[in-house]
């Protein structure tokens, strides 16, 4: 079930327009370690799956579709053949989010994002 009310505002009809653009990119069922930031509070969760475009994962707390989201996904250092994890500091915005049980699926569009640097 969409977390949409009847009269969305216009950053809200912005972002899910732009998500309808970018969803068609391919997705990779990959489970990653998240650090989640958020106008709600910062928490840890794993990815569900990840394209080029964006992010799925569960979060406890109810995100609005439209709000910013600061994210860190890790990457195994065996997966990408580093001696240590590799971290991606994320910034993006809440694309769409579902009731799935006791967790929401939210689904976030990266608008930018930098490696980080040990």
């Amino acid at each position: 079930m969409s977390n949409e009310s009847g009269n969305p505002s216009g950053a809200a009809k912005a972002v899910r327009s732009r998500y309808h653009e970018v969803q068609g990119a391919p997705r990779f069922p990959v489970k990653l370690p998240m650090h989640i930031k958020s106008q709600a509070g910062e928490s840890d969760t794993e990815s569900d799956n990840i394209s080029a475009n964006g992010v799925l994962f569960h979060h406890d707390i109810d995100m609005p579709i439209g709000s910013t989201v600061d994210f860190t996904i890790s990457f195994p250092a065996d997966v990408v053949g580093s001696d240590t994890d590799v971290k991606v500091q994320c910034r993006g915005r809440v694309a769409r989010s579902s009731e799935e049980g006791t967790r929401r699926g939210v689904g976030a569009l990266i608008d930018e994002y930098h490696f980080e640097r040990r």
